[in-house]
């Protein structure tokens, strides 16, 4: 019986994406057909309403409605402006900058906002006729941004990192966001590094030299912006607030500052408030479903068959972090982080504790390997929002993608095989 319903779980779940269906609805459905083996409709569909609802009774993800807010103010009351010319003003002058600059951008705008397509469609935007003006590859350009956006979800705060918290059962949002920090700068670093490969491959030329005054004058126009970071980070780990207390300072203080630039005018918020709750209602319907879906998993007693199957192949931790690593990128390609993670977190949790892998660097290490999924077709959200930004086709970025593709890969690898990197700074704060 565990067999049929593992495989109406399945089947149904890959049918539906085939037919079109969107995900979220195809992770209640499936869920629900694989109920109805023991059950008849009226209860299935009870249980599937009940388990939605009861995933979404989490005061951790109120943040995920104010983070998103915060990144619509910043994107639209003129702090990713600012922040962008600070990135100009240290790598600007460099040949191929423009590169540089976008990928410090949008880790400096995931520090703030934590939203990986509000950074590359921010970034993108801003920087796109620059680098068509300076004579940038379109599909270089539209790589570079895809691919750094996603350090915004490595970077606190993320909402990502909050997701995989509610899904593991209580890992610390505070040691999760402060382990972000120096995956987040090294996959920075391994894009910066694939991009100065593209740069003299393409013999880019730099840009204008800038001094240190206007370096020391665009800092300070950041500081402001910047300094949200120090408020909302500082406040987590210090202990002054909660991660979603912090969300919603996030948002005054953003507000605050838009309106002090005079970027963001009172008639624009009914439409960032929109644009907002578009964005978290899609999120949370996500999350509902994907909760129903873990919650039958479990029922059907998914979870612990595959930690044996896993454990029973080897009890070697490297084998088993390569073949769970091997499987989420081939999941990410199929399917949004946010179920991803929801779904699989409590698959692989109990199979990498057992083998002594502490659960920050797990969850730390899962969302950059579903990051990479976030840039691949057929799914990939990323990787539409930049080919529409830079107004190429979905085709012509594909192949200039795969370095970085690589380039993303060797940063996973890092971490995993040396997970200090992951670990040392919430040990340095007392967070594990």
């Amino acid at each position: 019986m565990e067999w049929i319903g593992i495989l109406i779980l399945i089947l149904s779940f890959i049918t539906l994406l085939v037919l079109g269906v969107p995900v979220a609805w195809s992770l209640g459905l499936s869920s629900f057909f694989t109920l109805l083996i023991t059950v008849s409709a009226l209860p299935a569909s009870t249980t599937i309403a009940q388990r939605m609802a009861t995933g979404l009774d989490s005061f951790a993800l109120l943040a995920i409605p104010f983070f998103v807010l915060a990144g619509e103010i910043m994107n639209r009351g003129g702090i990713a402006n600012r922040l962008i010319d600070f990135a100009k003003s240290l790598t600007g002058r460099l040949p191929g900058g423009l590169l540089y600059v976008n990928i410090i951008a949008a880790m400096l705008f995931g520090a703030i906002a934590g939203s990986a397509a509000a950074a590359a469609s921010a970034i993108g935007s801003i920087l796109g006729k620059r680098m068509d003006e300076e004579g940038y590859p379109k599909t270089l350009g539209a790589s570079v941004n895809i691919t750094s956006s996603t350090t915004g979800l490595i970077i606190p705060p993320s909402n990502i990192l909050i997701i995989y918290s509610l899904a593991s059962g209580g890992v610390s949002i505070a040691a999760l966001f402060v382990a972000g920090y120096l995956p987040g700068l090294l996959l920075g670093l391994t894009l910066m590094v694939c991009a100065a490969i593209f740069v003299k491959k393409h013999k880019i030329k730099g840009g204008e030299s800038v001094s240190l005054g206007e370096l020391g004058s665009s800092f300070w126009r950041a500081i402001p912006s910047l300094f949200l970071l120090f408020v909302v980070i500082g406040g987590i780990v210090a202990g002054v607030f909660t991660a979603t207390e912090a969300s919603a300072i996030a948002v005054v203080y953003t507000l605050v500052l838009s309106f002090a630039y005079r970027e963001l005018k009172l008639k624009e918020l009914p439409g960032i408030l929109v644009r907002s709750s578009e964005t978290t209602a899609v999120v949370l319907l996500l999350i509902g479903t994907s909760m129903s879906m873990s919650w039958v998993m479990s029922a059907e007693d998914i979870p612990q068959m595959i930690s044996d199957f896993m454990l029973n192949v080897s009890d070697n931790k490297w084998v088993i972090l390569i073949l769970i690593n091997l499987i989420l990128l081939a999941v990410g390609v199929f399917m949004d982080i946010t179920p991803a993670v929801l779904i699989f977190t409590p698959i692989f949790l109990p199979v990498v504790t057992k083998v002594g892998i502490d659960p920050v660097h797990f969850g730390i290490m899962m969302v950059l390997n579903l990051c990479i999924g976030l840039c691949t077709p057929p799914v990939g959200s990323l990787l539409f929002v930049g080919v529409s930004i830079a107004k190429i086709s979905l085709t012509q970025v594909i192949r200039p993608l795969i370095p970085f593709f690589l380039a993303m890969i060797v940063a996973l690898a890092l971490i995993m095989i040396f997970p200090e990197i992951t670990l040392v700074l919430p040990r340095l704060f007392d967070l594990i």
